[in-house]
């Protein structure tokens, strides 16, 4: 018998309802890839939950130690569409049917991410700000 894998049921609720939810499944055959349903109640739903749907299942450990997502949400949802771009690496999305597919690498958690050495970082990227031309320097202090 195989090992089905993981699932977990996400939802955002406001008060009582359900105004966004996910199925996540982790297939244990599947090496690293995390496969991710995600859908939100017709009508208005306030903005920011379909985000913050986004955030709670790329948070879970499981998807964190991924290394590949393929979601499917409804076409038209460019709030969670948006937030998966965001979350994620080298996404591609295409049409299917009602439904907007999306194919994505999970970036690794900045820990696991070495820094550079220091000579190679650019002054800019630490902060530094370049030195103004020398016509453009505030007069001296005087005496």
């Amino acid at each position: 018998m195989t090992n089905p894998g993981m699932h977990h049921h996400v939802e955002i609720k406001e008060g009582d309802d359900t105004v966004a939810a996910a199925d996540v499944t982790i297939p244990a055959e599947t090496e690293g890839t995390a496969q991710a349903s995600l859908h939100s109640s017709p009508g208005h739903v306030t903005p920011g939950r379909r985000a913050s749907l986004v955030d709670a299942v790329m948070d879970l450990p499981e998807v964190k130690e991924s290394s590949r997502l393929e979601a499917a949400l409804p076409l038209g949802d460019s709030e969670t569409l948006g937030r998966l771009r965001e979350r994620s690496e080298n996404s591609t999305t295409r049409p299917a049917g009602s439904s907007a597919l999306v194919d994505a690498d999970i970036p690794a958690p900045a820990a696991d991410i070495p820094a550079p050495p220091a000579g190679d970082v650019p002054p800019a990227a630490l902060g530094e700000v370049p030195s103004a031309p020398a016509g453009d320097a505030a007069p001296p202090p005087a005496e």
